[in-house]
């Protein structure tokens, strides 16, 4: 036996060689650490804007205080990287998140499961996965080949765009964690009341006969749950490339609408529109909002503006969650999938369900 095999073969380190590194400390050295730094970062960055931003508008631009113009440019300019900053905070931070927890894990959780129980889990799942109108027809087809109930499917489909994560951070973010709390509780019961709604009235008929054909599960597979972390970090870097990289035209687009309101828009000319005295307030903001093509990122901004002109909660929150639940583009993308009957049920019940929403929220506010 030489001592090459003694020590080499049974792992005992030679000169110039160091043990291996325990997984914990690798962990923190090479995640922990470096994530600390960049969220010291992040933090630092996200402080200094207010300053920033009226230093671009007073001194860079020259633009008097107290102007229209001025109050509009500097909306624009803090608002802007905010908002960005935030969403790829939490882009990333869902993306490692969705990493562990797919729309096709959800899809085979919700198979089999009890209506009302399905109602429930149905709406929680949609939060954190990811949905847009573009994805519509492939997770309604999965959905319902994968045996979920049609009233399940909708409490998904309702919950998914409108609490989903990039809504609740920038609500968080923008008026606080009550105003956040209370959206996420009223957009749950939303999804919940209203899948359970349309599962009791058994319209399955409505739904396009070739859905019920279709084998397959559309094409919604995950990540594998055992990939090693550095994976999933990569996963939430990609999230930010796309989810952010599609996204930001919105939100610049949003803030500049909303800069317009905060600076030129009369503050009583809001309040008499969208405030708590007009009873009809309610029902034409969800109509307004219906054919309006946002989603959260770039509608957000709106309401804040809204909002500081004087308008009600429930009805700036009615028109938002008209704007990303029920807008126009999305229900004619399910018209793939369902008949009109079916498409006007589910406008009419979530629209039902937004509304009083608007007008709990006009009434303890």
């Amino acid at each position: 036996m030489t001592g090459k095999d003694c020590c080499g073969s049974n792992g005992i380190a030679g000169i110039g060689e160091s043990p291996r590194m325990p997984a914990r400390f690798e962990f923190v050295r090479h995640y922990l650490l470096p994530g600390a730094v960049a969220l010291a970062l992040w933090w630092l960055a996200y402080r200094s804007l207010l300053p920033l931003a009226k230093w671009l508008t007073y001194h860079l631009f020259g633009l008097t205080e107290g102007t229209r113009l001025a109050s509009a440019a500097e909306f624009f300019l803090y608002d802007t990287p905010k908002v960005l900053l935030l969403l790829t905070l939490v882009v990333f931070a869902v993306g490692i998140v969705r990493s562990y927890f797919t729309a096709e894990r959800a899809r085979r959780m919700l198979a089999g499961k009890r209506e009302a129980a399905g109602n429930v889990m149905a709406a929680l799942l949609g939060i954190v996965t990811p949905f847009c109108s573009c994805s519509a027809v492939p997770l309604f087809i999965g959905f319902v080949t994968a045996g979920v109930p049609l009233g399940v499917t909708f409490s998904f489909l309702i919950s998914a765009p409108m609490v989903n994560e990039i809504a609740l951070v920038l609500l968080f973010g923008l008026f606080g964690w009550k105003i956040a709390a209370l959206y996420l509780g009223t957009g749950l019961a939303i999804a919940m009341i209203a899948g359970w709604t349309i599962g009791r009235i058994k319209m399955e008929r409505y739904v396009e006969p070739w859905v019920y054909e279709a084998i397959g599960t559309a094409g919604q597979g995950g990540l594998d749950e055992q990939i090693p972390f550095a994976d999933r970090i990569r996963h939430g870097l990609d999230a930010v490339r796309d989810i952010v990289g599609r996204v930001w035209i919105y939100v610049a687009v949003g803030i500049a609408v909303g800069a317009g309101i905060h600076g030129y828009v009369p503050e009583n000319f809001m309040a008499s529109f969208m405030g708590k005295g007009a009873w009809w307030s309610v029902p034409l903001s969800v109509l307004i909002g219906i054919p309006m093509y946002s989603n959260a990122a770039g509608i957000i901004p709106i309401v804040e503006a809204l909002l500081g002109k004087g308008a009600a909660l429930g009805t700036v929150l009615a028109f938002m969650m008209s704007v990303i639940a029920l807008s126009l583009p999305e229900m004619i993308i399910l018209r793939k999938v369902l008949r009109p009957q079916l498409i006007a049920t589910f406008a009419g019940v979530v629209g039902l369900g937004i509304m009083i929403v608007g007008y709990l929220f006009n009434a303890i506010m």
